[in-house]
């Protein structure tokens, strides 16, 4: 935000296009914008601006803008696309429950949030997200620089082409979550759901619970430090690997290269020439041996 407000914007209801086009260092409280002109677009084009406890019902709010603080809001399914293509964005304690509802910004801070929007978070760069709950379907795709704490998603298709990011303390009930994905830390966290991670580069689980078939294959460069993993057939196929796994493992197919630490395996595949990764059975109290 550039500084204090200008103007104060209390207590109205807005409906035509483009209401607030254009406006510099205002502040908007307890308006409603909605109605029967159905207008679209509310703040294109703005910059500095504080919305507090506001109601939006109609599309495009939030686009080509500049220094945003939105707090205490509800944007409502018809909200459609509500931000796009701005920048140095902060949202508190704010529900966001349009389809598409963050694409294409930049410096994006969202505390106590609720996340009910498809497709939520596309190519954002710079995103911090803290104590906030999501439901959505391909959460976060193509973005870049984010740092996740205490959030917790449902939804399939999440994380997808992400990179550089960091996700710590939480809990994710998803579907082919992080294929593709570049330097990445997942840390301290509960990853549920199928197909998790595949074709990934430098991608680190430390200290997380992974949950579900399939995981982690054709990966580069994959760490587990230290993680449980539950319902894990098939998993490391195909993948460079160092792990340290606390759980048994159901079955490991043809991992290419690098070490698997496991207290015990039911079933190693090696079915293709060239599957040299070592799977070292260590229970707890022994130092085992690799396969």
């Amino acid at each position: 935000m550039g500084g204090f407000p200008v103007k104060t914007i209390q207590n109205q209801t807005l409906d035509m296009e483009r209401a607030l086009y254009g406006s510099k260092g205002i502040l908007v409280k307890d308006c409603s914008f909605d109605g029967p002109a159905d207008g679209e677009s509310a703040f294109k084009e703005c910059a500095d601006v504080q919305v507090e406890d506001c109601y939006f019902n109609l599309r495009y709010p939030f686009w080509h803008d500049h220094g945003l603080a939105i707090h205490h809001c509800e944007l409502t399914p018809l909200c459609r696309a509500a931000l796009w293509y701005s920048d140095h964005i902060e949202i508190a304690d704010t529900k966001l429950h349009g389809i598409k509802a963050l694409r294409e910004c930049a410096n994006v801070i969202l505390r106590n949030c609720d996340i009910d929007s498809a497709e939520f978070g596309w190519s954002v760069r710079g995103i911090e997200m803290e104590d906030c709950a999501a439901q959505s379907e391909y959460f976060m795709m193509r973005s870049s620089e984010l740092y996740f704490n205490h959030v917790q998603l449902k939804g399939k298709y999440s994380f997808q082409y992400i990179e550089n990011a960091v996700f710590e303390n939480c809990q994710f009930d998803t579907k082919d979550a992080f294929w593709h994905a570049k330097n990445v830390v997942v840390r301290d966290s509960v990853v549920k759901g199928e197909y998790l991670a595949w074709y990934c580069e430098n991608v680190t689980f430390e200290n997380c619970q992974i949950i579900g078939t399939q995981p982690l294959c054709y990966c580069k460069g994959l760490r587990l430090v230290n993680c449980a993993m539950n319902g894990a057939d098939l998993a490391f196929e195909r993948s460079e690997v160092e792990a340290t796994v606390t759980t048994p493992v159901v079955s490991i197919k043809t991992p290419l290269a690098g070490h698997i630490c496991v207290p015990a395996v039911g079933e190693i595949i090696r079915d293709i020439d060239g599957a040299n990764g070592e799977v070292c059975i260590r229970p707890q109290e022994h130092k085992g041996a690799c396969a």
